[in-house]
C-alpha cells in the first residue's frame, strides 16, 4: 500500500494499527518517491511465557504441576 505523508500525518495512529493487526506494510511517499516504510517486527522466536502470563479467558492457569510463578530467590527476600 502506498500513502502520502500528507495522508499518513493525519491518519498515522489508524495506520500503525492496521499495520499491526494486518501485517501489511505501507510505503510513505513525498512527490511520487518512496521515503518511508511502516512495516510490522520482524518475526523474532518468543520468549518463554510465564505462567500468570499463560491466563486463558477463563482465568485457567495454563502451567505445569508444581511450577510456581516465584522463584527461590523470592523466599529469600521475605526472611
Amino acid at each position: 500500500m502506498y500513502i502520502s505523508v500528507t495522508r499518513f500525518r493525519a491518519s498515522c495512529l489508524k495506520l500503525i494499527r492496521r499495520v499491526e493487526t494486518g501485517g501489511e506494510a505501507i510505503d510513505i511517499k513525498r512527490r511520487g518517491k518512496v521515503v518511508a516504510r511502516l512495516a510490522p517486527p520482524p518475526a523474532t522466536a518468543e520468549a518463554p511465557r510465564k505462567p500468570w502470563e499463560q491466563l486463558r479467558g477463563s482465568g485457567e492457569l495454563v502451567a505445569k504441576p508444581g511450577e510456581s510463578v516465584l522463584d527461590e530467590h523470592a523466599f529469600e527476600a521475605s526472611r
